[in-house]
């Protein structure tokens, strides 16, 4: 379940499709890189993937591609030089995440065999190879670089070299405190959703109905009921607790478990397979509503709160102590924090559509009127008010108000040099050889071709 996942690193970049589909029809070696070959077929398969997803290579995909894997390859052998070696159980969640996203692409878990041509086991076991390269090649550029630091005599003196028309330009960006309040789920709406809840599980425990049929119907988990509420594998970290705990616990795939609630509604969960200290199971859930009249109190309780503050009978950061519900906030005087850069400022673009449209054209110090939005965290309706604390426009980056932003830009270009002078240094101590045809390349790194 999308919502339900507490960690999903973020934004996973999805091997396309095509790639895995692609027949390996050539097997000839164009490179040969230490003890490591690189076959064209395996050229074919990335160009065919970069067309499938759109992305433009900088320069002819037959010299682009293979110095990409020859690069891969001497990290990879300097990981195992180093001893580094994949997360497993990062790994493995890793492909379940992905076989999960083929699945709700292509249909079912049959569609996707029929298209793949091969096993989920056999798929799942390519994906795994791909996924734990990956892994190790991101560990070994992470301790190449991880030592380099900066001072702030570094970056004032980084900044003072910059030639103008290089200084970046920074987006417009805010930052927030909110107060937000969840209108209360009257009891009848909640016994309402339980007494579904509990036909679902008499249906279905009595043969009349199907687990998969009742959660694309019903389920309120848009995702996983496209899969009949199927969730794939994930370790007992990935779930909420209340879930992982009854979850975990199930042990005959026939039978539904007790309802159980957590901070996204009521859910019913049936076992489809336990793997080790993984679980794939399915759930169905339901999510109460909250009235109208309930929603119409909290937005009068918070516009009298507003009220209060821009009169200065209370101060914003009282408010968010005494009201606030928002946990990723209220122990920070509200201030919302932005999981996307690690701060507290917000292009507008990463702000919520509900907040950005509130804000736009807000002053700094000034508090809104009260508000409907979903909340980031529970994915529920809150009403909410928002204070504008601070507001750049758009502007050249300076070292007063941008330190953080240029410190990045700095630390990231002395990374970016030391990689290029590391793979410089590991181009001449590595045997390399380039099929004749293949050598009439730009290369990124010219050493490659060794006279």
């Amino acid at each position: 379940m999308k919502k339900l996942i507490i960690s999903l690193l973020f934004l996973i970049s999805i091997v396309p499709i095509k790639m895995l589909a692609q027949k390996n029809i050539i097997d000839e070696v164009i490179w040969v890189i230490g003890d490591e070959s690189i076959l064209k077929s395996e050229v074919e398969q990335e160009r065919i993937r970069a067309q499938y997803e759109g992305t433009e290579l900088p320069g002819d995909p037959y010299c682009v591609i293979p110095e990409q894997i020859a690069i891969n390859k001497l990290f990879l052998h300097q990981a195992t030089l180093d001893s580094i070696v994949a997360n497993e159980s990062t790994v493995m969640a890793d492909v379940e995440r992905r076989l999960n996203y083929y699945v709700s692409q292509i249909g079912s878990k049959e569609k996707m065999e029929e298209y793949f041509k091969m096993s989920t086991n056999a798929l799942r076991e390519k994906l795994r190879d791909m996924v734990r390269d990956n892994n190790i090649i991101e560990q070994m550029r992470q301790k190449l670089v991880g030592n380099i630091k900066s001072t702030p005599a570094d970056i004032r003196r980084f900044y003072n070299q910059l030639p103008t028309d290089s200084i970046p330009t920074i987006p417009a960006q805010v930052e927030l405190q909110i107060v937000s309040f969840e209108p209360p789920v009257p009891i009848e709406e909640t016994t309402r959703i339980k007494e579904r809840l509990r036909d679902f599980t008499e249906r279905i425990n009595s043969g009349t109905s199907d687990f998969a049929v009742l959660a694309r119907l019903y389920s309120e988990d848009t995702e996983s009921a496209k899969r009949g509420g199927e969730l794939g594998f994930m370790g007992r970290g990935q779930l909420v607790p209340e879930f992982a705990a009854v979850a975990f616990n199930l042990l005959d795939p026939k039978k539904v478990s007790r309802i159980v609630q957590t901070e996204f509604g009521f859910h019913i969960i049936q076992l489809i397979e336990k793997r080790g200290d993984r679980i794939n199971c399915r759930h169905i859930l339901l999510k109460p509503r909250v009235s109208l009249d309930e929603k119409e109190k909290a937005i009068h309780v918070l516009d009298s709160i507003a009220g209060s503050i821009r009169e200065n009978k209370i101060t914003f950061e009282q408010a968010v102590m005494s009201f606030s519900q928002d946990k990723n906030s209220a122990m920070n005087a509200g201030l919302m924090l932005n999981e996307k850069s690690g701060t507290s400022k917000f292009e507008y673009q990463d702000l919520p559509a509900e907040v950005a449209k509130v804000v736009y054209g807000m002053n700094v110090g000034e508090v809104s009127k009260p508000f409907t939005m979903i909340s980031q965290t529970t994915n529920k309706e809150v009403v909410a008010v928002v204070k504008v604390k601070s507001k750049v426009e758009n502007h050249k980056a300076n070292l007063a108000d941008d330190y953080q932003m240029l410190r990045l830009f700095y630390e990231n270009s002395k990374k970016q040099e030391f990689i290029k002078n590391w793979i410089i240094k590991k181009q001449k101590e590595t045997y390399i050889s380039i099929d004749p045809a293949w050598q009439n390349c730009k290369f990124q790194y010219p050493g490659w071709i060794k006279n």
